[in-house]
């Protein structure tokens, strides 16, 4: 049936808001702004992590691998999604669509176990002070990274598979912005019983356990956070676990809103609502860790004034070999 479906329909058509063409134009340029500030803030957030020694540690290597998330989270669908407001093209094709939803949806679950894993640094940094450099090391921090994207690629890879070999007899118009996998679901025309049950099942599983472990995680946090003697060392101890608590808030609380709210009448308002928690949610990691990081801030000021090009090109000139001469 898989191939059936491949040799029947070559491309899909993205209805996103095409009755509504001057609210894509606004769309179009609030998405554009926020995407540039998305990539521009992650990537800013990456290149302090390489260049500035201080933030060579396990909490910033998380984030690392959330902001690289985010970027590619959001380029999987955002750049096509705004050539289809401009209405220049409104196709995709079977393959493009594919990849499109495989990414979402592995992303998506990869984000919500890297956060878990970021809790769980944080519980051993306040909690196991002694023991953070034995528990946290690099080798760990690369497994716990790993662990994260493999299992969140592997699902998507099993429910892609599944969702694909759906009977579509010939339906190929998607009543959304990009390839999401429910959307691209109601086009089957066949038993969909097994995938949603799988759909439920997964999603529940790579949201709720991640988020009671760091439910978890926090509880131990806060209650070591209370035995801390003086009001200026518990505002440390909470200080760098800030920045993480108030990613989690926003990501779950969206997540919570989009799918525990009433139904809209409007099917373009879920739509629009699936937009912001794509779109703007990931853009507001790097600014938050800014604001609430006074490391990160530091690091920034250091790389506006040269600071860490000139100690980084310092130090490779340093650390280069000698060439000797004959």
């Amino acid at each position: 049936m898989g191939e059936t479906n491949q040799s029947t329909v070559r491309e899909y058509i993205l209805l996103g808001l095409s009755e509504h063409h001057d609210l894509e134009m606004v769309l179009f340029v609030l998405c554009l702004g926020v995407y540039s500030v998305n990539v521009l803030g992650n990537s800013l957030l990456i290149a302090l992590n390489m260049l500035d020694p201080r933030l060579h540690n396990p909490m910033y290597f998380f984030l690392s691998n959330l902001s690289v998330m985010d970027i590619l989270g959001t380029s999987s669908f955002v750049p096509f999604m705004l050539v289809n407001f401009l209405g220049v093209q409104r196709t995709i094709s079977f393959p493009g669509c594919a990849l499109q939803m495989y990414l979402t949806l592995a992303l998506g679950a990869t984000e919500c176990l890297l956060l878990a894993v970021m809790a769980y640094d944080r519980y051993v940094a306040i909690c196991q002070p002694l023991r953070y450099p034995e528990l946290m090391n690099g080798s760990t921090c690369m497994q716990l990274a790993v662990v994260s994207w493999g299992i969140g690629f592997t699902n998507s890879l099993l429910q892609s598979i599944l969702a694909w070999r759906l009977p579509f007899c010939g339906h190929n118009v998607i009543n959304h912005f990009f390839c999401e996998i429910l959307a691209v679901v109601k086009l089957a025309c066949g038993d969909i019983s097994l995938i949603s049950l799988s759909i439920m099942v997964t999603a529940t599983f790579m949201t709720l356990v991640p988020l009671l472990l760091i439910l978890l995680s926090y509880i131990f946090i806060l209650a070591a956070i209370l035995r801390v003697p003086s009001a200026a060392g518990r505002r440390k101890a909470f200080s760098t676990c800030s920045a993480h608590l108030t990613v989690v808030v926003i990501f779950y609380g969206t997540i919570s809103f989009m799918y525990f709210k009433p139904k809209a009448k409007n099917p373009d308002v879920d739509k629009i609502i699936t937009l912001f928690y794509g779109v703007v949610t990931p853009s507001l990691n790097p600014i938050i860790y800014s604001l609430r990081n006074a490391e990160v801030r530091a690091a920034a000021m250091a790389l506006l004034r040269g600071d860490l090009l000139a100690r980084k090109m310092s130090h490779l000139y340093c650390c280069a070999p000698t060439q000797q001469s004959h």
